[in-house]
């Protein structure tokens, strides 16, 4: 059974959906939490909280959820295969379908090298997919992974899965997302979208194997707002596609204020391109920390007022 959360809505009437991403403090501060939630709120049908992003200690993503659900905003919560074994997930999935939390989004973790707790030890006792599989398995057999039977109520998921459309060969990213609509998801977030051009190749082959009509796609935008960001992403950061042509942009600034101006119109000029582009369904906002950007980002983009 699937649920009617607002994203669900959203996505299944036609509407192109806008979702994006609040940070967890690395604290007990709510109040940090309820200020983000209300610069955001109206302009998204949904916000994503990462979990243990970049492998740092910060709240749980499902009690900022809870937050947010509390000012009145549909939440996403972020499952990490990181830092829990399947019993582990499987309790916190019921316990977050239970408060109400209707979109899950499955996803492996980034690798403890990048974050505060070195010495931790990963789990991984699943990965990605098979989590997905795992909350398929649940929301429509009412089963749990062992195959014993939930005994009440089944909990009721829109399943998101995460994806770099960038991977070479573009094909082998075609394949992982067929592997994700095949074990159950519902949507997926792709990673920031800087070469609208290649984006739109891999939306081609999407198209070509019919898989945009299985899956609704929420491209990525994330504004670069300086030269010394666009150059490191572009050179260290693996499958981040950086166009030459946004690097000469941003050296024609000639402050950091300029750069932060112009990397803010390029997020707008690319959603603009995206919202013409068969088979996207909406975009996925991520700024890196800063909230008060994604309202401005909305009204550039007529993304805003939502339906």
């Amino acid at each position: 059974m699937k649920t009617r959360s607002n994203l669900a809505k959203t996505l299944e009437t036609g509407q192109f959906a806008v979702t994006a991403e609040i940070s967890s403090p690395q604290s007990m501060d709510f109040e940090t939490i309820r200020k983000n939630i209300n610069l955001i709120k109206g302009y998204v049908d949904a916000f994503n909280v990462p979990d243990g992003q970049a492998a740092v200690v910060a709240m749980a993503s499902w009690a900022v959820c809870l937050v947010g659900m509390e000012e009145g905003i549909d939440a996403i919560a972020h499952m990490t295969c990181r830092d829990r074994n399947r019993i582990a997930l499987q309790m916190d999935i019921l316990a977050i379908s239970a408060y109400g939390v209707n979109n899950i989004l499955c996803v492996s973790g980034d690798p403890i090298s990048f974050g505060n707790h070195p010495e931790a030890k990963p789990v991984f006792d699943l990965d990605s997919i098979q989590l997905i599989r795992m909350v398929k398995k649940l929301r429509d057999e009412g089963k749990f992974d062992n195959g014993e039977s939930i005994v009440g109520t089944k909990p009721k998921l829109f399943i998101g899965a995460d994806l770099n459309p960038f991977t070479r060969p573009l094909e082998s990213a075609v394949g992982r997302l067929m592997e994700k609509v095949t074990a159950g998801a519902d949507f997926v977030q792709t990673q920031p979208v800087y070469n609208i051009e290649e984006f739109k190749k891999w939306m081609e082959l999407l198209r070509a194997e019919g898989l945009y009509k299985e899956i609704k796609i929420l491209a990525g935008i994330t504004p670069v707002t300086s030269l010394a960001a666009a150059r490191y992403m572009k050179t260290k950061i693996p499958n981040v596609d950086i166009p030459e042509i946004i690097i000469e942009r941003l050296k024609k600034a000639r402050n950091k204020e300029e750069a932060a101006e112009e990397g803010l119109k390029i997020a707008v000029e690319t959603i603009k391109q995206l919202k013409q582009t068969e088979g996207v369904s909406g975009v996925h906002i991520m700024t890196l920390q800063r909230e008060e950007l994604i309202p401005k980002i909305c009204k550039a983009a007529s993304l805003y007022p939502r339906p």
